[in-house]
């Protein structure tokens, strides 16, 4: 037995990081964006709403396809819906890539959302339940480090275009423009996840739950040490009876309430994005070149931006494990409200140029970049991880595919709120009150999780 252990960690990590490549097409699609919105404009002839919904729409599927995601795994699996999931990527990649028109790229996005949606459920609900209880929040951990790898890949890859096209309207191969090649990179991944999903096997906490024991006592053998049959009964009881799990289960029994447990996935979730983490992911070149910088200085500070987040979630393995979830997303809030503070300080003091563009001095220039990247640091090494790893562990068995669907849903509609309102209020009001109002939200997390997050640290999934 004791040369097993071993064995079984390999491989648990080999197909956790398959479930993760999801989080990387996750991070991809929602990153890739990023470089092509003034191209998107000019080519569909979009004002700034529109604008805003090109990025945004993909949000709305990434609500739909979180909430379907949860239901549908735990009725024909984990392992069918990811398999569906990598199909969804590629036909929205290459889609949006041929769109001539907006309302055509809206519907390959929207598609593409219903993808990215399933993904952020069906990855933390799969690493959860194949994990040891020692090193699953750092296994956990992979699906941000796979988003925050997909982010970067995005913006290099961008970038890369970009340069040797002379712009994202340029034309790059083929005589079609660059920011259709954008999107068409994505296919790479897209391809490796259906083919890695192949060779995973089905969740064993799922085939419990479908009656299926003797296939997941063989799972369970080839991911664990322990003894298999005590396993499986600790998750049969863990499932309270021999009812499969459904949307009811959500409610607590016999009321017409939700579970408490789920509000506060929910939260976590809301939090994650209300703190404006995805305005610096989706509208970066954006936000730079209306601090002064130029395109191509804008693409680079993206590449910057992507590298400090990768950096910030090692940090976040390394440590999630052996202090723990709670302490972790504290150090965070505190760190964003501190660094988002500072950007609506150098934002809000700033002056502007002559055409009414915002103007930051070489030293506020710099402040900002430094600020930027702090505020990015915090948000990778805490609420960007940490939010994945307790949505993946903090609900038992019978509830965690649907109430994950339930709490991933509710942060992609969060999302599509602070990306769709960030283009008004950069028009209309400035970088510093968008600043200022995820300074707030940043503040209030800081209090949310003293009074109301449990630390999970350790703690069997069985003994949730």
């Amino acid at each position: 037995m004791a040369k097993k252990q071993p064995d079984s960690t390999l491989y648990v990590l080999f197909i956790a990081s398959v479930a993760a490549i999801g989080g990387f097409l996750f991070g991809f699609d929602s990153g890739v964006i990023n470089g092509t919105v003034t191209a998107l404009g000019n080519a569909f002839n979009s004002n700034d709403v529109s604008t805003g919904f090109n990025v945004a729409s993909v949000l709305l599927g990434c609500a739909l396809g979180a909430l379907a995601a949860g239901p549908l795994s735990d009725h024909y699996g984990r392992k069918a819906i990811m398999i569906i999931t990598a199909i969804i990527f590629a036909i929205s990649a290459f889609g949006s890539g041929i769109s001539s028109t907006s309302m055509e790229f809206i519907l390959y996005r929207l598609f593409g959302g219903l993808g990215i949606g399933a993904a952020s459920v069906l990855a933390p609900a799969y690493i959860a339940e194949i994990a040891p209880a020692a090193i699953r929040g750092r296994l956990a951990t992979l699906q941000q480090l796979a988003i925050v790898l997909g982010l970067f890949a995005a913006f290099l890859s961008n970038y890369i275009i970009a340069s040797h096209a002379g712009g994202a309207q340029s034309i790059f191969m083929l005589d079609i423009a660059a920011w259709r090649w954008m999107f068409w990179v994505e296919l790479i991944p897209s391809m490796l996840f259906l083919m890695g999903v192949l060779f995973i096997p089905e969740s064993p906490r799922y085939l419990v739950a479908q009656g299926k024991i003797e296939k997941a006592q063989q799972v369970f053998a080839k991911i664990s040490s322990t003894n298999t049959i005590e396993q499986i009964e600790n998750v049969k009881k863990s499932l309270h009876g021999d009812k499969k799990p459904s949307i009811s289960d959500l409610f607590i029994e016999g009321k017409n309430r939700i579970h408490p447990i789920i509000w506060a996935g929910v939260a976590l979730s809301v939090f994650q994005q209300f703190v404006g983490i995805n305005v610096v992911f989706y509208y970066g070149s954006e936000l730079w070149q209306a601090a002064g910088f130029d395109e191509s200085q804008s693409l680079f500070i993206n590449v910057i931006t992507g590298t400090t987040n990768i950096v910030s979630t090692f940090i976040a393995i390394a440590l999630v494990d052996k202090i723990g979830r709670k302490p972790l997303l504290l150090i965070g809030s505190i760190g964003m409200f501190i660094s988002l503070g500072a950007l609506t300080f150098i934002f809000g003091t700033a002056g502007f140029d002559e055409v009414g563009k915002l103007a930051l001095t070489e030293s506020m220039g710099t402040m900002a970049l430094i600020m930027a990247n702090l505020f990015v640091v915090f948000f990778g090494l805490s609420w960007g991880p940490i939010v994945w790893v307790l949505l993946g562990e903090m609900f038992n068995n019978r509830i965690r595919g649907a109430a994950l669907a339930v709490a991933a849903s509710a942060q992609w509609l969060a999302n599509f709120t602070i990306t769709m309102t960030f283009p008004v209020l950069l028009a209309n009001l400035g970088l510093a009150s968008a600043y200022g109002l995820y300074a707030i939200s940043a503040f209030i997390s800081i209090f949310f999780v003293v009074k109301y997050i449990k630390e999970t640290r350790g703690v069997q999934l069985e003994a949730m």
